[in-house]
């Protein structure tokens, strides 16, 4: 049973469907649920860290308005082995972070990011001299798509290739685990559609969730400690519609009530 602070908050990974985490941390801030730690990957990294330093839900929310219109924040890399730059999503979280290292959190935190030269998981935590908008360009960058972080002499990507859901990290015996990339996350009927090449690319973004979903089954299957998995219904939305950040926000909401009833 959860109780305020006896439990882990953890995050995953999922590009915009990750909004859907605002809607859980809005049920528990009616709750008065705070956690006694937040594990995040990704977007949910992002949201966690929001949260992390005293954010409240609908403060987190406005923070997308920044990320809405997708045009606006996103700038092509010409210099890296990467299709997107840095730099507008680096401005926004020196805005929201400043120079906060990842022990100046009010609860303490926790970064799954992948070491690009290792293959192995990397989690940024309180012990580490980094700052937090660094963990979070390392945690969130997609091989390809964003440009990877170099912290300390070594080169850092997305987490969600180790851990997309960070329950293994989780120190209580108690966590609370958001899953926005489970086995809602994708219809399961084939696509039929007229284009062939519209067709492969919904092949190709289901088949990545469920190589992400049979990660996830794998570490929770492993968990000894009590847990609440919540897996909000995003198979109707993209992991690139920021612009849909109010409707996917509603996608988390009621989901902790009725798993407690």
């Amino acid at each position: 049973m959860l109780n305020s602070d006896n439990f882990s908050l953890v995050l995953s990974g999922g590009g915009a469907l990750g909004i859907a985490h605002i809607g859980v941390l809005q049920d528990m801030q009616k709750l008065e649920l705070e956690p006694r730690e937040i594990v995040g990957t990704s977007m949910g990294g992002i949201i966690g860290a929001s949260l992390a330093i005293g954010m409240k839900h609908d403060e987190i929310l406005s923070l997308f308005r920044e990320f809405s219109g997708i045009m606006d924040w996103l700038s092509l890399s010409f210099e890296t082995q990467s299709i997107i730059s840095n730099k507008k999503i680096e401005a926004i979280f020196v805005q929201i972070f400043q120079d906060r290292k990842m022990c100046d959190t009010k609860i303490p935190l926790k970064l799954i990011a992948t070491n690009l030269s290792s293959a192995q998981e990397r989690v940024f935590c309180k012990d580490d001299d980094v700052l937090i908008k660094d963990a979070l360009l390392a945690t969130m960058a997609i091989p390809g798509i964003f440009e990877s972080k170099q912290i300390d002499g070594d080169i850092f990507v997305d987490g969600f290739l180790c851990e997309n859901l960070g329950v293994n990290q989780a120190k209580s015996e108690t966590i609370l685990a958001v899953d926005v990339l489970g086995k809602n996350s994708f219809e399961k009927e084939l696509p039929k559609r007229f284009f062939k090449a519209q067709n492969a690319m919904e092949m190709f973004d289901k088949s990545l969730k469920i190589l992400i979903l049979n990660q996830t089954k794998s570490n929770l299957s492993h968990i000894k400690k009590e847990f609440v998995l919540l897996e909000p219904v995003t198979k109707d939305y993209k992991t690139f519609q920021y612009n849909k950040y109010k409707e996917i926000k509603e996608l988390g909401v009621g989901l902790l009530k009725e798993s407690l009833i």
